[in-house]
């Protein structure tokens, strides 16, 4: 996969008008999957910690000023990524979320904000917030599950639903305790961060080098490589550490405030991030973040910032959890570091959809322990607005991954020859000529159908982990395929094992009959794939993996959903409204999906692509409740709880929430002054609710 994926726009966010931002969110969204997929899943991300928390801010910054512009599929509710195949995978009882970002003192008083507009009796500003506050370590998160005391396995964070089995390597590392006293509640799941400190870090890469072997770029990428080992003897040559700072599921309370919790983690044998403050106020707050700051090379571990919880634990409870963060806590961030290099050279490189990118390569230096020689430069106009040449010495900052992000040029150090950097006018891979829309930052290579690199990129989503999975095929293979006419689209994969006669594997170079007999079985196993797993392979513009199971809970079978494609492209048809009632599928999702359905070319292909596999009919996750998938609208002033937290509950059990009502409407919640909401669905003789009706409901079903 190319590097070039980290596009930022400099145009403020109120002044993005309505279809800018939703090219923008789109554009995001891309953007950030792919960095969870390298962050997550391959240990090898691409750009700092800084530059991907600018991404999830300013596409945070767009949903919230354009609401409805949020997609299904949304950053805002994804998690990591899949676990790795080369482990047993073991889902979470308890999901695995990660933390919300705050950045400076005013994201920190909204957090406050939204926790008081949330719980009804905490608008009133004199009932104090107690917050627990903590040093946020780069690691790698790991749950322990304890049974009456013992250790029966640890497993990785995953995609937040689902882990690795880490069990064998879990117990290599000393600071994890493989039994617990007799008070510990007989299931009793230890969640926290294994690291390695900094001094164990440097040796790591002193005896790599020493070998041969791989360095490490920092701290959390040598923790998570070295916890992710196949084989337990090398984890165990690891100096790894845990940390305890949560827990998931239990079968009986321990505690009824997170100080107190911690308390009885570190009384049971677990190692805790030190040094932690329970703060009364905001003021406290703000003192222990500046001495964290202060002291933080000092710790002998890696941070990058403190995180804070609220205290009492039935709050965290009734808070609970939005998109892929609880409500509960944050992470307030420390400001990245900085350092000065010279950029040697700029080259422009193309992504799956044709955008080009300016990537700087750099005079390699070291920023707090990491070796950096990359950054991305964005687009033709960030070149021009900071005037970046070749040559040029600037200032780059990260927060402790790879690719530092240029901050600024240092004119006065420019070479006397130095000449503006000129963007290309057509693409550096096929020669097509480059396009700008009007409004637009990014250019774009016409050479859809010409241009390998957009080829090979839209093949390599097909064959990616999420969609068909096909083990073997990896970035270099289908390059090297596409370049040998072997693969030009997704039906000649399945086409591969029938044309190998004609041109066969075994003759290439590092091909030989067990590599090739193991490729076509991976083929093979891939020929039966999920309907949610088909529809994300597909790569429709705006169709992510949250849209395509939205998709695919509906419609259940891929023979539904194609028809119902079909049909949808007549404007007035019913399939088209039955597309646009979804919840979670606007307009714009739904011109998308009826683009790609009524292209000629995508039909004939997927025709034949269906002539090669099968696709099963999407099941619904077991654990959901009977609700699960009904509609439900909330009208009117609720008495005993927010509407913030109405909703919380209702999605929590599976149901969908939506604003207006229709026919499609299982039940609709009347509080006090419910004007129109309450006439319609009269009207239509739809369910109706009182709040304790609606309540005592929704209690019978959580039992």
């Amino acid at each position: 996969m190319h590097s070039n994926k980290f596009l930022l726009s400099n145009t403020p966010v109120d002044k993005l008008g309505k279809e800018e931002a939703k090219k923008e969110l789109s554009l995001l969204a891309g953007q950030i999957y792919y960095h969870d997929q390298l962050y997550y899943a391959e240990d090898a991300p691409e750009i700092t910690d800084a530059q991907y928390d600018e991404l999830r801010k300013r596409h945070r910054a767009i949903e919230s000023v354009y609401p409805d512009l949020t997609l299904p599929d949304s950053p805002s509710l994804r998690l990591g990524t899949a676990p790795s195949k080369g482990f047993r995978k073991i889902r979470h009882v308890i999901p695995m979320l990660s933390l919300d970002n705050a950045f400076n003192q005013e994201d920190v008083f909204n957090f406050f904000n939204s926790i008081r507009n949330f719980i009804l009796e905490l608008k009133d500003e004199n009932v104090q917030i107690e917050t627990v506050a903590e040093p946020k370590i780069d690691g790698l998160s790991c749950a322990l599950r304890y049974e009456h005391g013992k250790l029966v396995y640890g497993v990785t964070r995953g995609d937040g639903n689902e882990g690795e089995d880490v069990t064998a390597n879990v117990l290599t590392i000393s600071d994890i305790p493989k039994e617990l006293p007799t008070e510990v509640p007989d299931i009793f799941e230890v969640r926290g961060e294994v690291y390695l400190s900094d001094e164990d870090f440097l040796d790591l890469n002193v005896r790599q080098e020493r070998i041969g072997g791989r360095l490490f770029a920092n701290p959390r990428n040598a923790a998570a490589g070295s916890l992710r080992q196949l084989d337990s003897a090398i984890t165990a040559s690891r100096p790894l550490r845990f940390f305890a700072y949560a827990w998931g599921e239990i079968s009986s309370p321990f505690a009824a405030t997170q100080w107190e919790a911690r308390d009885k983690l570190k009384q049971w044998g677990f190692v805790l991030n030190e040094p932690a403050k329970l703060t009364q106020n905001t003021e406290q707050l703000l003192n222990y973040y500046e001495y964290i700051e202060e002291v933080r090379s000092k710790l002998g571990f890696s941070i990058d910032g403190i995180v804070l919880k609220v205290n009492r634990l039935d709050w965290q409870q009734r808070l609970g959890f939005v998109s892929r963060s609880p409500r509960w806590a944050i992470a307030w961030k420390f400001p990245p570091q900085q350092a000065k290099t010279v950029i040697e050279s700029i080259v422009c490189q193309v992504g799956r959809t044709g955008k080009i990118t300016p990537v700087a390569n750099l005079r390699p230096i070291n920023v707090g322990g990491v070796l950096v020689t990359r950054a991305t430069l964005h687009n033709r106009d960030e070149i021009m607005r900071k005037d970046i040449r070749v040559g040029d010495t600037v200032i780059i900052q990260r927060a402790g991954d790879v690719i530092p992000q240029v901050v600024s040029v240092i004119v006065s150090l420019r070479p006397a020859s130095s000449r503006p950097f000129e963007f290309p006018t057509v693409c550096p891979d096929c020669g097509s000529k480059l396009i700008r829309e009007v409004g637009e930052a990014d250019s774009y290579c016409t050479g859809g159908l010409i241009c390998k690199a957009q080829a090979i990129e839209r093949l390599k989503h097909f064959v990616s982990r999420d969609a068909f999975d096909i083990d073997g095929l990896g970035e270099i293979t289908i390059a090297e395929f596409f370049a040998e006419g072997r693969v030009h689209s997704p039906v000649d994969i399945f086409t591969l094992r029938e044309r190998n006669g004609l041109n066969p594997l075994s003759k290439i170079g590092g091909w030989g009959a067990t590599s090739v007999k193991k490729l076509f079985d991976a083929i093979d196993r891939a020929r039966t794939v999920s309907l949610d797993r088909f529809i994300y392979a597909l790569g429709i513009h705006q169709v992510g993996l949250a849209t395509a199971k939205l998709l695919a809970r509906h419609y259940i079978n891929i023979e539904s959903f194609l028809m119902a494609m079909k049909d949808a492209a007549h404007p007035a048809s019913m399939a088209k409204q039955e597309l646009l009632s979804i919840s979670g599928i606007g307009g714009s999702v739904t011109t998308d999906l009826i683009g790609f359905f009524t292209e000629p070319h995508n039909t004939s292909v997927l025709d034949l692509l269906l002539k090669q596999v099968k696709v099963t009919d999407y099941v619904l996750p077991s654990q959901l409740s009977p609700l699960a998938g009904k509609t439900v609208v909330f009208t009117g002033t609720l008495q005993s709880l927010t509407r913030s937290e109405a909703k919380a509950q209702a999605e929590a059990l599976g149901l969908n929430v939506a604003g207006s009502v229709s026919k499609k409407t299982d039940y609709v919640v009347v509080g006090s002054d419910a004007g129109s909401k309450g006439k319609e669905a009269r009207a239509l003789n739809l369910t109706i609710l009182d709040e304790k009706t609606w309540l005592e409901l929704l209690h019978k079903v959580d039992m």
